[in-house]
């Protein structure tokens, strides 16, 4: 008979019935945001700047990876066509002082930005978000203290703080990454830390209390997956920053190693002096890769934005 319960057919407990209810409550919200996230990838991989950007930091990578693929000299190899030579034919983007193909130092000169500025992002990445999420859920005292401490740091000029940093400790690989890591921890920690704030007060956070989770358990498992993409974020922000960070520290010459290696930034500083006697190229064409990485990485960085907002 229509409305009664069908014979045989097992009868759900109160328990049974409010599991099913919360299992229905659930599985939406997470196919939702499955749905968000396929959206966000499909506006992403669609978009032109990503693309751009993708293929330009694509060719440095390569270029940093595997430059014999690209060129047949070394960077430090005198070349036939001589000193000073203009670009052309016989080399593409001319020759410097040295006699050194410009080209071939551009190609070797991607490999040490492309190893010191994302390593120094991801370190500044990681401390600056655990810091932020730490300030942003406990709040309190520990919140005020360190509060006080970024606003300290931010005070100071970024590029004095490097070469103090760098004076005191030396001019090795690690400190030079460690440097630009603490140049960048303070605003990655300002930025998560507000995120931390509007998502501590939200209902999942207030329902993990309730079930006696840890503030460990909550922080971790909790917030952080939903402040992932303003990590993401961040972090291809600061990457750029990284990178004209390093180069204006090798310009300066607060950087170590021989100043005759393939470096962008040190063959901008060893060659600037000669474009007033017409002597571009040398110093011109290591500034255009710089700027070429840098555009790259904010297309990428404008995208995942633009995408994480949609």
């Amino acid at each position: 008979m229509s409305g009664t319960q069908e014979a045989g057919a097992p009868v759900p407990t109160p328990n049974e019935s409010v599991n099913v209810a919360q299992s229905a409550e659930t599985a939406v919200p997470g196919e939702g945001k499955k749905q968000i996230r396929k959206e966000q990838l499909r506006v992403l991989y669609t978009s032109p700047g990503f693309i751009i950007g993708v293929v330009i930091v694509g060719f440095w990578i390569i270029a940093s990876l595997l430059p014999g693929i690209l060129t047949s000299f070394d960077p430090k190899e005198f070349v036939e066509a001589g000193p000073r030579v203009k670009p052309g034919s016989e080399a593409w983007l001319g020759t410097d002082k040295n006699g050194w193909d410009v080209y071939t130092r551009v190609i070797y000169g991607a490999r040490k930005i492309l190893t010191i500025a994302p390593i120094s992002t991801a370190v500044a990445i990681v401390v600056g978000t655990f810091l932020g999420l730490v300030m942003g859920y406990y709040k309190g005292w520990v919140d005020e203290i360190l509060s006080r401490v970024i606003e300290a740091i931010l005070s100071i000029p970024i590029i004095l703080m490097a070469i103090v940093i760098i004076f005191t400790f030396g001019r090795s690989t690690t400190v030079i990454i460690g440097t630009i890591a603490v140049l960048f921890v303070p605003a990655i920690t300002r930025t998560i830390r507000s995120a931390a704030i509007a998502e501590s007060d939200l209902d999942y956070v207030m329902s993990a209390k309730m079930r006696g989770e840890s503030g460990f358990f909550i922080v971790t498992r909790e917030i952080l997956p939903n402040v992932t993409g303003l990590v993401v974020v961040e972090g291809t922000v600061r990457l750029g920053y990284a990178i004209f960070t390093y180069t204006t520290l090798a310009f300066l010459g607060f950087v170590g190693g021989n100043i005759t290696d393939a470096d962008w930034g040190i063959d901008v500083s060893q060659n600037y002096e000669q474009i007033a006697r017409e002597i571009w190229w040398p110093s011109i064409f290591p500034a255009a890769a710089i700027a070429s990485l840098v555009i790259g990485v904010n297309l990428i960085a404008d995208s995942i934005d633009k995408a994480v907002n949609s």
